[in-house]
């Protein structure tokens, strides 16, 4: 495994790479962070302490509603950014939980000191900006596959996304990811060639 900072590095050149100086002050916040399977980082009802970074693992983002259903929102793998981000960029209540699924690697910077670095760097916050524009472009696409397209089409489309999510994630989480009842996921995985 490399250097997770410079896989952090990586990801952050890819948005948009910044001064030497601002990636410096960047990079002083990050400290290393291990969870357990099915550890849950973020609760409901409480503000995102953190960014991660994912280094090792998988990691999901779910809610629970008022009757007890669990909706699964989105999946974190390396090498992505995780946590409740609406919850960690406003600092208030989470609405959701971010739990782990595999044991886990990440980096992470506390959301105080790295909020404000932020508002002070002009780079950092257009870096930041770009990468939550291509969250929302990504929420958007996912918004019109779960209203308009067929069960199988959500799931090819989810395929042709991330092929390898079938050997990251259990099953259940990506038939409930994807809205489809769990028996109605295992015939897709017969039935559409992969």
């Amino acid at each position: 495994m490399s250097d997770p900072l410079l896989q952090l590095k990586k990801v952050i050149d890819a948005l948009y790479p910044v001064p030497p100086a601002d990636w410096e002050a960047f990079a002083g916040f990050w400290k290393p962070f291990t969870a357990k399977r099915k550890e849950v980082l973020t609760q409901a009802g409480e503000a995102e302490k953190y960014l991660y970074f994912v280094v090792e693992g998988v990691q999901r983002v779910f809610y629970y509603d008022e009757q007890n259903r669990e909706a699964t929102l989105v999946f974190t793998y390396a090498p992505s950014f995780g946590g409740v981000l609406d919850a960690f960029l406003l600092q208030q209540p989470s609405r959701y939980y971010y739990e782990t699924l595999t044991p886990s690697v990440f980096l992470r910077a506390p959301a105080p000191e790295l909020l404000a670095l932020i508002n002070q760097r002009s780079t950092l916050s257009y870096m930041i900006r770009q990468g939550l524009t291509n969250t929302l472009s990504g929420v958007l696409e996912r918004l019109v596959e779960l209203q308009c397209y067929s069960s199988e089409e959500k799931f090819k489309k989810l395929l042709q996304r991330s092929p390898h999510i079938l050997q990251l994630v259990p099953h259940k989480y990506l038939a409930n990811y994807l809205g489809i009842e769990a028996t109605n996921f295992s015939k897709l995985i017969n039935k559409v060639k992969i």
